[in-house]
């Protein structure tokens, strides 16, 4: 289980691969340099019914939604959040911030799915690492803190403007912002694994069964992921209703 006091301080490169399988970086440490830019358009840019999430040792559908994240003007390198999280309909907000650690720049850069425009002369893509910290309304019920750690990826295309990294989006396995860490229940203090990410779920084991994209396994489909099921299934009875609980915007 992730050591939750890495969370509070600076967390080591190799710890982080340790965690999260990520693309090969270089060793250099650009984030002297490159925490001039606001990555705050990052983690708002990708729908939100395929942003994926579990919760707890029987995989319990979590969902997330950020709100609002703005980078804060006396700390260039962390950014406040606010959000709101779902597991089992019970619906809470959320407050706190993410803090960038570091960041990488991949060692070889990829062509990309299609020929689009946006990717011409682009100068690099990157991985911000970094930790997390939120926390529920203690006020509302099942509230609890998640903390752990992230990894988000980018590009800066010809014109230097920061670019959410789906230049290989139709590449099976294609994931970003990858969220790996625990929820700590206010109420009781237990401790929970929770992770989540943009389009597959990082260390998810064997709840994803999907080759080129996320699938639930049938095992789990009674802690929140039968409409997905559904929705991917064209003669099931209910795809109808599936679709519509996979676009609701249930945060507001």
């Amino acid at each position: 289980m992730l050591n939750i006091a890495l969370c509070c301080g600076q967390i080591t490169h190799q710890r982080f691969r340790n965690i999260i399988e990520s693309k090969q970086l270089s060793q250099i440490e650009l984030k002297r340099n490159l925490t001039q830019y606001d990555f705050s358009g990052l983690f708002t840019q990708t729908d939100n019914s395929t942003v994926y999430g579990f919760i707890g040792n029987n995989c319990n559908r979590l969902r997330i939604k950020i709100i609002t994240i703005t980078k804060d003007l006396s700390n260039p390198d962390t950014y406040n959040v606010y959000g709101k999280s779902m597991v089992n309909n019970n619906v809470n907000d959320f407050h706190g911030y993410i803090k960038i650690s570091g960041i990488l720049k991949l060692k070889v850069t990829e062509h990309g799915c299609e020929n689009d425009s946006l990717y011409e002369g682009y100068k690099g893509e990157f991985s911000i690492i970094g930790n997390y910290f939120l926390s529920e309304n203690a006020e509302q019920k099942h509230a609890g803190i998640f903390k752990g750690l992230f990894r988000s990826d980018y590009f800066i295309d010809k014109n230097n403007y920061i670019r959410y990294d789906n230049i290989e989006y139709c590449s099976d396995g294609y994931a970003n912002n990858q969220f790996v860490g625990q929820w700590i229940s206010n109420k009781t203090k237990l401790i929970k694994t929770c992770n989540w990410g943009d389009y597959r779920i990082p260390k998810s084991g064997d709840l994803d069964i999907g080759a080129g994209e996320f699938s639930p396994n049938e095992k789990y489909l009674q802690f929140g992921w039968q409409s997905i099921r559904d929705e991917g299934t064209q003669s099931s009875p209910n795809l109808k209703a599936a679709k519509q609980i996979e676009a609701a915007k249930w945060w507001e």
